[in-house]
């Protein structure tokens, strides 16, 4: 729908001006072109207004393409924060803290694959629980969740899944520094108990993808990603430990915006001042939570090269799989960005959109340092996926940012609606991509047309410099909660 009062900067982006609503400090941007505005419902497009209102931000209120309504932030939101004057906001991290993907490369063609396509899919299902409330193989005592909470995807390997070099190809190496397991409730420790090493329901995912085309012919052998070759993305997050910490946090964070006199359009954004006791909890907690996820997907990513070698008989070697890199998508980070010609540490909520470093970063892996840092986007589970890389412009430009996704154009009851009376599954077949799923409605509520086209989300970040294409994914086979 159109949205009254907004201003088309160029072709792939629209502006909020400040006046928009009472009480904005700043503009707001939504990377959008003329194809996907038309999609915009009002209640994101307030949401990121709102966001234009808190306390101590700098820069323009931003959400990506793929922008659709959440809480507190539009989901695709990006947003930073002094660190003096500004505050935090649970509301821009989210329920599932550090949601995000990630990429497993393998040297195996897709003509080897194909034929044993229900196979792979079945062992993966097998080995990989998943569903609403799933609950791993995993035990872990009270001591063992303390660790998982400061060690990250580190502690994962230590137990034998996975090596070194995965936590090299993994977002901040895996673990944030400054996680408290002592600020956690025991409901959270409850909820998260089981759950380490599981997929979870929703838009939670395993898909054996393949290389459907290349953009970059030189960044994607610097990535190991060619042409016909099998891929797999995981995509997961905190589960029910990250919602329960999320929970915990907004009562106190609401009566704390009460206690600091902070004026809020919208109860949902519900905030602290960074320097302040609130705050600091809930950043420890949220670092224990996103630390939490690191190792949830590094569990799933050896049992996933784990069904690979036991379809195909064969040693690690062989299959050539190794992982391509981890990002997060749901998480706040203290981060220097060149602010009105300084550079400036700032807090940047990044609230459904992925973290996208120029070449020569210095959180970029050393392997990948003269490329940028990778960025994995993925699509539905019917059209495709994608791979891309960080730009110095975006970095300039959205604090570093990028898509997440291909973002939602129907809410789960509008598609489950939609879905009445058709076989999803039959229709994904007929796509050429086997499913295997254990919620009831999880078809219905993910079909591919509930999601906008994510190539053309990807285009316009492309298209904006925001981040550059470098290799198409299609899916073969998905696993779904």
């Amino acid at each position: 729908m159109a949205v009254e009062g907004l201003r088309r900067i160029d072709s792939t982006k629209i502006e909020i001006p400040r006046g928009y609503k009472p009480g904005m400090r700043t503009n707001g941007i939504i990377y959008v072109d003329r194809t996907l505005e038309k999609d915009l419902d009002i209640r994101s497009v307030e949401q990121v207004a709102n966001v234009a209102t808190l306390p101590g931000i700098v820069g323009p209120s931003m959400a990506m393409p793929d922008i659709h309504a959440g809480y507190g932030f539009a989901i695709g939101g990006v947003a930073a924060f002094d660190l003096k004057q500004g505050i935090i906001s649970p509301g821009g991290v989210g329920y599932d803290i550090n949601c995000g993907v990630r990429l497993v490369r393998s040297g195996l063609r897709k003509d080897k694959a194909i034929p044993k396509m229900r196979d792979i899919v079945e062992a993966l299902y097998n080995r990989i629980p998943a569903g609403v409330g799933s609950k791993g193989t995993l035990r872990l005592n009270a001591q063992d969740q303390k660790r998982v909470l400061l060690k990250g995807a580190g502690w994962a390997v230590e137990q034998g899944f996975g090596s070194q070099e995965d936590l090299e190809h993994t977002e901040s190496g895996g673990c944030m520094v400054g996680a408290d397991p002592e600020i956690i409730s025991r409901k959270a420790y409850d909820r998260g108990r089981a759950q380490q090493g599981t997929l979870g329901s929703g838009n939670h995912f395993t898909e054996v993808q393949f290389v459907e085309e290349i953009f970059d012919e030189k960044a994607a052998s610097s990535l190991g990603l060619f042409k016909g070759d099998i891929t797999v993305m995981i995509h997961t997050g905190s589960r029910g430990f990250g919602h329960q910490v999320c929970t915990d946090f907004l009562d106190v964070m609401q009566k704390a915006a009460h206690k600091y006199n902070i004026q809020l359009p919208d109860r949902e954004l519900a905030c602290a001042p960074f320097n302040s006791p609130e705050a600091r909890d809930y950043i420890a907690a949220m670092k224990a939570a996103a630390n939490y996820a690191w190792a949830n997907r590094q569990c799933i990513t050896h049992w996933v090269i784990e069904s690979f070698l036991k379809v195909f008989n064969t040693d690690p070697k062989a299959l050539g799989m190794g992982l391509v890199y981890d990002v997060a998508h749901n998480i706040a980070k203290v981060e220097e960005h060149d602010i009105n010609g300084r550079k400036t540490k700032v807090i940047v909520h990044r609230k459904g959109s992925t973290r996208a470093f120029p070449p020569g970063h210095p959180e970029v892996p050393d392997a990948y340092k003269h490329i940028g840092q990778p960025v994995i986007i993925p699509g539905d589970m019917g059209r495709a996926s994608y791979v891309l890389l960080g730009t110095e412009k975006g970095m300039k430009e959205a604090l570093g940012s990028t898509c997440h996704g291909a973002g939602r154009v129907m809410s789960r009851h509008q598609a489950i609606k939609r879905a009445r009376g058709r076989s999803i599954r039959r229709e994904m077949e007929d796509m050429g991509v086997t499913v295997r799923y254990t919620g009831r409605s999880t078809l219905a509520e993910e079909m591919p047309e509930a999601y906008k086209n994510v190539t053309d989300v990807v285009d316009i970040v492309h298209n904006a410099g925001l981040s550059k294409k470098v290799a198409r994914l299609k899916p073969l086979g998905v696993i779904k909660g």
